[in-house]
């Protein structure tokens, strides 16, 4: 079976998750209590080993206190840079 995950978005959104958590000064297990995921769930989206569902980009936007909006944005942007280091 073919992957059709985008490992630059992976990385991207990852960097933002960890970001935010670190602005928020949060630990995995406190962005994961707040967001009501597992703490190896959060540890593996933050290595880039696995893609969030929609309801988890909601929970971790809860935990994390912003708009699912803003994380899509910044990770839209963080995306854009690494697709630019990548050429």
């Amino acid at each position: 079976m073919r992957s059709n995950q985008d490992p630059a978005l992976l990385r991207a959104f990852a960097a933002e998750i960890k970001a935010r958590r670190a602005a928020s000064s949060l630990s995995q297990e406190g962005l994961a209590f707040a967001s009501g995921i597992t703490r190896t769930f959060v540890a593996k989206l933050e290595l880039g080993q696995t893609s969030p569902s929609l309801t988890t980009i909601f929970r971790l936007a809860d935990g994390l206190e912003a708009g699912p909006d803003e994380m899509i944005q910044s990770t839209m942007k963080r995306y854009k840079k690494e697709l630019k280091a990548a050429k």
